[in-house]
């Protein structure tokens, strides 16, 4: 056959170690580097047509020539380039790791360069339109369109700095009136101002402020006075604020004294002197009500939390931590003990750990769900669902 006789032509340049090679084995030898050659370039058939012989060379050389020309570019770049689309490659997949949750926030709208001091509260209008920030000195009125330019309401800053006797702690806008808004200072005041009565809010429409007891008085007590939050209820017509021991809940209408106070941790009253040698007397506990407005919540030590039903006049105290917080698992009620005899589930004041506080409770509006933030922990509990 003719493409056997090419092939053995070219075979003959591996046979070349054979004296008197067959002609069968020339071409299989052929054969092979042609089918090589074939998976890496993909050639047409393999070479049939006879070399005829040049001037002055024996013919017998003239295919070894031919053959050892075509195996070296042909069969030397299959070895190279032997992959083909029956050939088996090992290629790198793409390996799936598991990983923890990522929760990225990315800022919409940036307003910057209105305050001077650290911002401690912002509160959104009921117009859905403003919002109000505010610092220790000032509170500033933006609108949510425009970011490079606020409206100061209320700027409390002397012309000597030596002369300043409080601060803002905090500031709300009230819930269904636009026009209204409260802040309170670190004496244990809170003013509530009327944007409609003038631009700049200097003068308040009512003053909130309980006597104190002449009694009662010591070096800590402007200390422990100052309100670090405040929060208006749901329905619009009552205030709560929060102070180191206590959270008082104030009508709108009565500004002389708070219509109910709760005492969070009145065992920490003797403790007074230590928590101001750690700074833990300047701690900023924050409350909220509940979508009813019938139970209030805060923080304190010890990842401890406290919730007053209003209604009952009743209050438990909850603790927020590992140990307790399995699924369905129900939270049990813990108490503090002052002094005596100390109850099995009892805990002392002195084995408290003041590193531990929850200073960031929340209610969900609906639902009776709350979330608290432990230092660097967030817990969520449910009411218990029959």
């Amino acid at each position: 056959m003719t493409s056997s006789s090419g092939a053995a032509d070219i075979g003959r340049h591996f046979e070349k170690g054979k004296k008197n090679p067959s002609p069968a084995s020339a071409a299989a030898a052929g054969l092979r580097c042609w089918a090589a050659a074939a998976r890496g370039r993909r050639l047409g058939p393999p070479p049939s047509a006879p070399v005829r012989p040049a001037a002055g060379r024996p013919a017998w050389q003239e295919p070894e020539a031919a053959a050892a020309r075509w195996s070296a570019t042909t069969c030397s770049g299959a070895s190279r380039r032997s992959r083909g689309p029956w050939t088996r490659t090992w290629r790198k997949v793409p390996v799936l790791k598991p990983m923890d949750l990522m929760v990225e926030a990315s800022p919409r709208r940036i307003f910057a360069n209105a305050h001077t001091y650290h911002i401690n509260s912002i509160s959104v209008n009921s117009d859905h339109e403003t919002y109000l920030s505010a610092d220790d000195l000032r509170i500033n009125l933006w609108h949510l369109e425009i970011t490079d330019r606020s409206f100061n309401i209320v700027d409390i800053k002397p012309a000597n700095m030596e002369e300043l006797t409080e601060v803002i702690t905090a500031a709300e806008f009230h819930p269904h009136q636009c026009n209204v808004f409260v802040h309170s200072s670190s004496k244990g005041t809170v003013r509530l101002c009327d944007t409609r009565s003038s631009a700049l809010c200097d003068r308040h429409s009512k003053f909130f402020e309980e006597p104190e007891d002449p009694s009662s008085r010591s070096f800590f007590s402007e200390i422990i006075s100052s309100i670090s939050d405040v929060k208006f209820s749901h329905s619009g017509r009552y205030m709560m604020t929060r102070d180191y021991l206590s959270v008082k809940v104030w009508d709108l209408n009565m500004e002389s004294r708070p219509v109910e106070t709760h005492q969070v941790h009145e065992y920490l009253r003797s403790k007074l002197c230590s928590l101001y040698e750690n700074d833990c007397i300047f701690d900023k506990f924050e409350c909220c009500w509940n979508g009813s407005d019938s139970a209030i919540m805060t923080g304190s030590y010890n990842n401890f939390f406290r919730m007053f039903d209003r209604n009952t006049r009743r209050d438990v105290t909850l603790e927020a931590s590992r140990e307790n917080s399995k699924p369905r698992a129900s939270l049990k009620p813990r108490k503090v003990c002052t002094g005596g005899k100390r109850k099995k589930d009892e805990i002392s004041v002195d084995s408290l750990d003041f590193n531990k506080k929850i200073l960031h409770p929340a209610w969900h509006p609906s639902e009776s769900v709350i979330a608290v933030a432990a230092t660097n922990n967030l817990y969520i509990f449910q009411d218990k669902v029959n």
